[in-house]
Order: structure tokens, then C-alpha cells, then sequence
């Protein structure tokens, strides 16, 4: 176990509002207001360029692009019924 994990070994998660509550308090300069403002731009500008099919790399943090998953057959968890899945692209971040 990490020594940020919970007592069920799960890791913690920082929420947006999390995110924004600790950037504008980093910075006293920022209204909590003007953070959010900036944190959603920049998810905007990410979700964008994914959309657009271009990969995003953040330099020091990490890499967003598309994983491609083909259609495939799954099953309803409840009766086992098949059920077509159709092909899709994923959002994937790795370092």
C-alpha cells in the first residue's frame, strides 16, 4: 500500500473542483472564479485536439490521445445475454 492510499487501498481522486480549489490557492492572485475559467479552457483545448484525432503532450506531466477498441461481442452482466458492442475510441493519458 502507498502512503496515499485509503485504508481499502484505493487510491484518492482529485475532482475539477478539487483541482481548481488547490491551483487558486497556490496562487493568491487567482479568484477561485478566474481558475476555474482557466482549468476548463485548458480541458476544453485537450478535448478539442482528441477530437480532432491529434495526440496532446504535456511536457513534465504526460500524453492524451485515442485508443482505438474494435467491436466486439459482451455479454448483459444481469442475463447473459450477448450484446453487440460497437467499435469506439477511448481517451488514454500515460507519462
Amino acid at each position: 500500500m502507498t502512503a496515499n492510499a485509503t485504508p481499502d487501498g484505493r487510491m484518492p481522486t482529485m475532482t475539477r473542483a478539487d483541482l481548481i480549489v488547490a491551483i487558486a490557492s497556490r496562487f493568491p492572485t487567482l479568484t477561485v472564479k478566474d481558475t476555474d475559467i482557466a482549468v476548463k479552457e485548458i480541458l476544453d483545448a485537450i478535448g478539442r485536439a482528441l477530437a480532432r484525432g491529434d495526440r496532446v503532450e504535456i511536457r513534465g506531466f504526460g500524453s492524451f490521445r485515442l485508443n482505438y477498441h474494435p467491436a466486439r461481442a459482451g455479454r448483459n452482466p444481469r442475463t447473459g445475454v450477448a450484446v453487440p458492442v460497437p467499435e469506439k475510441y477511448v481517451p488514454h493519458c500515460s507519462q
